[in-house]
């Protein structure tokens, strides 16, 4: 069973968001929430939302569904349009620069199936390597 909640046009920059989001998915919605209220990024109480969001929406989807077992799966953050946000900021011999706020589309999506476990890198040997020469320990 999947949940979703998606933030459309949150005040946050995609840059600053996308380090949240990358930190809580994988995570099991408890685990998430507590981790995001110690958090001290700006893109924390956002994500936090977000999640809460979604629980609900997983329990009006199915009352039954047990709320221990949920993953947060997937966690996308996209960024929005910045035309509506400009600042102007003073420069050199009278002139000005224009600074784009900007807005993200945040997207969490709660499973109850558990994230594939990511594999290990192999270590690779190099040109000059034999099976001899590496020591076995």
């Amino acid at each position: 069973m999947e949940s979703k909640a998606i933030a459309r046009f949150a005040r946050i920059a995609p840059r600053k968001a996308r380090t949240v989001v990358n930190l809580v998915r994988g995570q099991k919605v408890a685990e998430a929430i507590s981790m995001l209220l110690y958090t001290r990024k700006a893109a924390a109480p956002v994500v936090r939302k977000i999640i809460e969001s979604a629980l609900a929406n997983a329990r009006v989807q199915n009352p039954s569904v047990d709320v221990d077992g949920l993953y947060v799966s997937i966690g996308s953050v996209d960024k929005g349009p910045n035309s509506n946000l400009r600042r102007w900021r003073p420069r050199a011999m009278g002139r000005a620069t224009q600074i784009t706020k900007g807005v993200s589309h945040i997207a969490i999506t709660l499973t109850d199936r558990p994230p594939p476990a990511k594999k290990k890198p192999v270590a690779k040997k190099s040109a000059g390597e034999t099976p001899d020469s590496v020591s076995q320990e």
